[in-house]
């Protein structure tokens, strides 16, 4: 069991760890005509990774707690179109970095209106000057810990959307909040997931798509050259809430752009 609090009752303790230590990790769903796009591959994943932190949650609390707030916020947005957010911390109590046995962890609700969508003409991109640290026993969690991405996103300025950012080896990895996906040679190439700081539900879902439809993918390091190479043949970015979006520029380098990657996802009001 948890305890639940909705963000705007202002009622989450301050000594909570989440807030303390970055102790948690969080899912940001996109509900599109009332419905949570991708919910059993968000349960999935804040179920597993809750596990690898040693939070105890289970799923059908989760559940109850995503139709309790579809209820309470759905009338908020007539387009029924909107984000939710679920934070899960360890919860409150004891001082110092060590957990005290038993605690009972804590599900912060909130919810926000949605985005703007980048159209099919894609996006500018730009790569950060700021590195990207994965530990290994955290790599892929979207644990509150993301200092990082927040000083890359300062770089987002003007026209930029996004900043790709890579780790101690020269990889590029992924983006602020995005992953990444490079066509090469009609092969689809994305970084392993033990490299990422973030294995987002849609860059699962997209590898499901390519594999369910037939295409050759390959999960291994990229490097400038698979991203700026005359093999190039495009580049994409993914989220839960934009999809995927073609990069039409990335560091002053005009790419190829088309839809055949959107194609092969699908329309994001119907994914499930």
């Amino acid at each position: 069991m948890f305890d639940l609090y909705w963000a705007e009752d202002g009622s989450v303790p301050p000594g909570d760890r989440g807030l303390a230590y970055g102790d948690g990790l969080f899912e940001t769903i996109a509900i599109m005509g009332g419905k949570a796009s991708l919910l059993g591959y968000h349960l999935d994943r804040m179920v597993r990774d809750a596990g690898r932190l040693a939070i105890p949650v289970a799923r059908p609390e989760l559940e109850a707690a995503c139709a309790r707030a579809l209820e309470r916020y759905s009338g908020l947005y007539p387009s029924l179109n909107w984000v939710l957010k679920l934070t899960l911390t360890r919860g409150s109590g004891g001082r110092g970095y060590r957990p005290e046995p038993r605690m009972k962890p804590s599900l912060i609700v909130s919810h926000s209106a949605f985005p703007s969508v980048p159209g099919p003409e894609g996006v500018v991109a730009d790569f950060s000057r700021v590195p990207l640290t994965v530990n290994p026993l955290l790599a892929g969690i979207k644990s509150l810990n993301r200092l990082e991405q927040v000083m890359a996103a300062r770089e987002l300025q003007g026209d930029i959307f996004e900043v790709l950012m890579s780790n101690r080896d020269g990889h590029v990895v992924e983006g602020t909040r995005t992953n990444l996906f490079v066509l090469s040679d009609n092969r689809w190439l994305t970084p392993p997931a033990s490299t990422l700081a973030v294995a987002g539900v849609m860059r699962r879902y997209v590898l499901d798509r390519l594999r369910n439809s037939g295409h050759e993918f390959e999960e291994m390091p990229l490097t400038l050259d698979h991203l700026l190479g005359d093999r190039c043949q495009g580049v994409w970015l993914s989220n839960s809430v934009i999809g995927v979006v073609p990069v039409r520029n990335l560091a002053g380098h005009d790419l190829p752009v088309d839809q055949r990657l959107a194609t092969i996802v699908g329309s994001p009001a119907r994914l499930d």
